[in-house]
């Protein structure tokens, strides 16, 4: 297991948990959940899973695992990368002084707002 692989697999487990969550799919999947979901066979993942509850990315919960506070942050922040383009407010949204245009978190909180006030309308 090369550290470049474990990085790879940390963003990937943790965007993907991250997302679950956010969705209301799971909170504390357990491997084989997570196995399928990453198309990764159990096994291969398990040891992964291991080194990132040692890590303190992942705690076990109710038979599975659930993210710590830094595991959770770690996998918003891959979500963000990962979707930057489809976050990031069209042309004629906003100006270009928006604060939404300092990163893909700003990005997605402006378009919620956007959201929010519009369904107020």
């Amino acid at each position: 297991m090369s550290e470049l692989e474990v990085l790879r697999v940390r963003d990937e487990l943790l965007q993907a948990m991250y997302w679950m969550r956010g969705e209301g799919l799971a909170e504390a999947p357990t491997v084989r959940e997570l196995s399928t979901f990453l198309a990764v066979p159990a096994d291969t993942l398990a040891v992964y899973v291991e080194r990132f509850v040692a890590d303190g990315d992942l705690a076990p919960a109710n038979g599975g695992f659930s993210l710590t506070a830094v595991g959770a942050e770690a996998g918003k922040r891959s979500f963000a990368d990962e979707f930057a383009d489809l976050t990031k407010p069209g042309h004629g949204e906003c100006d270009d002084d928006c604060w939404c245009h300092d990163s893909p978190e700003a990005a997605a909180d402006c378009i919620e707002g956007r959201a929010t006030a519009h369904a107020h309308n």
